[in-house]
């Protein structure tokens, strides 16, 4: 008796895919920010530039589990985009409050102003996405 092995259900198909290429581009724009003020600058922002950072391995995570598909994916996906944009709101508020805490900004600062206001945009669609896939697949 042999056993078939499924392939995971794909979350990339049709406007996952422009997820996909988003995240993949936010994944390059923070990482390499970041990677850049703390080699050259680090004492000057530690908070700053370590979220961001960490919202480069967020966007990377994310990233990757859309691609790899499956249910386990896709609820691992849903789990980081409700933390990224926790993230997002957290800081972007934070940033509005305290200005004088970051004295360069984040990824998230302002809600991601620097960057269009695709950091609290992208969570809110993934998770709309993940979502519809799931009541398609189930239906």
């Amino acid at each position: 008796m042999t056993t078939v092995e499924e392939k995971p259900a794909r979350l990339i198909s049709g406007p996952g895919m422009l997820l996909v290429w988003f995240y993949g581009v936010m994944v390059v724009g923070a990482l390499s920010r970041s990677v850049y003020q703390i080699a050259t600058d680090f004492q000057r922002a530690p908070l700053a530039y370590s979220l961001s950072a960490v919202a480069g391995v967020v966007y990377a995570f994310i990233t990757y589990t859309l691609v790899r598909g499956g249910e386990t994916a896709r609820r691992a996906a849903m789990v980081c985009c409700g933390v990224e944009l926790a993230g997002v709101l957290l800081v972007g508020t934070w940033t509005l409050v305290d200005s004088a805490a970051f004295p360069d900004a984040t990824v998230w600062s302002y809600y991601g102003m620097e960057y269009i206001f695709i950091p609290v945009l992208l969570p809110v669609s993934a998770m709309y996405w993940l979502r519809r896939t799931r009541a398609r697949r189930t239906a």
